[in-house]
């Protein structure tokens, strides 16, 4: 019988995550782009969160990243070697019955786009949580541009803890203490932040993450459960449409945090998670749920949640509501109602 190779298993997975970056990395934002690729280069040469990056060394390492995804971009993805056996890629069940009980964790999938994602990593716990299989990953080993802290594949809940801490970090960043008070300010605050090193607070922050995004995948799962599988003929349908697919997402998102995720935040009084959720809330997001931008801000000033818990409850009713109605217009018109729908989830009516 042939003996576990490590180091075969890493390098077939990362020559995947390359493939998948080779195929997708320009369909981003430039904006997004050269920010994912920041976090990648941090990730690879093993930096800490806060190090500096020195242009010219960056700008090297990017040139040769995008001469590898130029040879890459024609290639098929490869089979992961586990002992005797060459295992499909996206069989993440099937490569985790290998790998678990030897301290290691696979993930496979892909995002709404069609994007796939692959990751291996350091399994740090796996457990059992309301029906489902929970797996925490730590240190990762081989990874991809994309590195979403958080994924539900079937009944399979995958926690990424360093992808979330760089992405806190990102956050930070962002931020900056000039910008002043506000949500993200109030999350490091509720950490323990008072300025200087923000190094423990993100590390607090991460592991309270950590269970944020266990209950939105809890509540994703919940919404799957209450749409049906008409939900997924939806996505499936319009996951290439810019205009359609982000309210889609921005709508299950919605459905699951007031579903899971917003309830339970509010049970557990989890006021450094509450602020992260709601540093989080831009976009479409934002635009689909203004009630609750107006809610938080009650919650601020003392109203003791009760226009949270308002705000909630109505977008329980209102986005599984909406995602009836998308569900039911497009078995109606089919691939020819792509006009109809997203006049639909752009309408005043969509919002709550």
């Amino acid at each position: 019988m042939k003996a576990f190779d490590l180091d075969a298993l890493v390098g077939a997975v990362q020559r995947n995550c390359d493939v998948a970056d080779a195929r997708h990395a320009t369909e981003l934002t430039l904006c997004i782009y050269l920010l994912q690729m920041r976090e990648l280069y941090r990730w690879e040469q093993g930096l800490p969160l806060g190090a500096s990056l020195r242009h010219r060394d960056v700008g090297d390492w990017l040139d040769r990243r995008e001469a590898l995804w130029d040879r890459l971009a024609g290639e098929s993805y490869t089979t992961l070697p586990i002992g005797d056996e060459c295992l499909d890629p996206f069989d993440a069940a099937g490569v985790n019955q290998r790998l678990l009980h030897r301290g290691w964790v696979y993930g496979a999938g892909r995002l709404a786009s069609g994007r796939p994602v692959f990751l291996l990593a350091r399994l740090h716990r796996a457990e059992q949580r309301e029906g489902l299989q929970v797996l925490v990953a730590a240190r990762e080993l081989a990874r991809g541009l994309a590195a979403p802290p958080g994924a539900l594949s079937g009944r399979t809940v995958l926690l990424r803890r360093e992808a979330l801490l760089r992405w806190l970090w990102e956050m930070f960043e962002a931020w900056s203490p000039k910008h002043g008070a506000g949500p993200f300010s109030e999350a490091l605050a509720a950490c323990g932040h008072v300025g200087g090193d923000v190094t423990a607070a993100l590390e607090r922050l991460a592991d309270e993450q950590l269970e944020t995004l266990w209950l939105h995948e809890l509540g994703e799962h919940r919404a799957g459960e209450q749409l049906g599988p008409g939900w997924a003929e939806l996505r499936m349908a319009t996951g290439s449409d810019r205009h359609i697919e982000p309210r889609l997402r921005a709508l299950r998102d919605h459905l699951a945090d007031c579903l899971v995720t917003l309830p339970a935040l509010r049970e557990r009084a989890s006021a450094a998670s509450l602020h992260l959720w709601f540093a989080n809330l831009d976009g479409v997001r934002l635009e689909m749920f203004p009630r609750l931008q107006s809610a938080y801000a009650a919650w601020r000033a003392g109203d003791g949640g009760h226009a949270l818990d308002a705000a909630i409850g109505a977008g329980r009713a209102h986005w599984q509501r909406l995602g009836e109605r998308a569900i039911a217009l497009h078995r109606q018109v089919g691939a020819n109602g792509r006009d109809a729908l997203a006049q639909l989830l752009s309408d005043a009516v969509a919002s709550c």
